[in-house]
């Protein structure tokens, strides 16, 4: 697959079967507010649940089917794969290649026993307005936020140009997976890739343009790199499962290249 060419039909809302989708967006508009995520922030944060290797992660993820994805019903483990196979046959730097594989661990969230509407879905800030481009942003109307007289301004709690760094984004797999992988990644070569991590979800800002009013110097280049991924992200998708077994060696060394053996989470 090139990652220059889009494919139609993907991310279609209103076409998918998959009634799991509108479901879990309205649990997910609903409760995702201020007060939730930094609740979550207080309790994941500190990455005290266990250690964990990525194997174990990863084995994680072949259990776990995203209930929020329009177009895919196969195991996490399967997205991934088809994802870093994407970007690897487009001879991707190997550290790009192994964002891909290990973008959606955070999604092990769900073995922790959190609902999938804390886990998975599109993000986006809270704390201010939510943009009109998120996805079923009816279902927002359920959200207490939208009746706070702050928390329902477009900046918010915020300031112009503050950075999106500074944002509070909805609890999920993307801000977990970002604290388990910042101490390990904290490196200029890396920056990209944690931006990719914490990011590659938030289509209303890298699809549909919303946000940008936050953005400081810097963000546009974290755009650039989260607009790459997300042709793989996105475009990768299929319902033949790769070879996980003929995969998993080179993948094998491909983690030991940038992660320990074993990490926090």
């Amino acid at each position: 697959m090139s990652g220059n060419a889009a494919t139609p039909g993907f991310r279609d809302y209103d076409a998918t079967p998959r009634e799991s989708v509108r479901a879990l967006y309205a649990e997910k508009h609903a409760l995702q507010t201020l007060a939730l995520a930094r609740e979550k922030e207080a309790e994941f944060g500190p990455l005290s649940r266990r250690r964990m290797s990525v194997w174990e992660a990863v084995q994680g993820l072949s259990e776990i089917v995203d209930d929020s994805d329009p177009d895919l019903s196969l195991s996490q483990l399967d997205h991934a794969l088809q994802t870093a196979e994407a970007l690897r046959a487009d001879e991707a730097p190997r550290w790009l290649v192994l964002t891909g594989f290990v973008h959606d661990l955070g999604k092990v969230l769900c073995l922790f026993g959190e609902p999938q509407w804390a886990v998975v879905g599109d993000t986006y800030p809270v704390g201010c307005a939510f943009a009109p481009e998120i996805v079923h942003h009816a279902l927002f109307d359920a959200n207490p936020d939208v009746r706070d007289e702050t928390l329902s301004t477009p900046l918010g709690i915020y300031s112009e140009g503050c950075g999106l760094s500074a944002l509070t984004m909805a609890w999920g797999h993307d801000e977990y997976l970002h604290h388990v992988l910042r101490p390990h990644w904290n490196t200029p070569e890396l920056e990209p890739a944690l931006a990719i991590v914490r990011y590659h979800s938030f289509y209303a800002w890298h699809e549909q343009g919303a946000y940008r009013r936050f953005m400081a110097p810097g963000d546009e280049e974290r755009l650039a790199w989260v607009r790459r991924f997300n042709r793989y992200d996105l475009y990768s998708k299929a319902d033949v499962p790769p070879d996980w077994p003929a995969l998993r060696g080179y993948y094998e060394d491909l983690v030991a290249e940038f992660l320990p053996d074993t990490l926090s989470w």
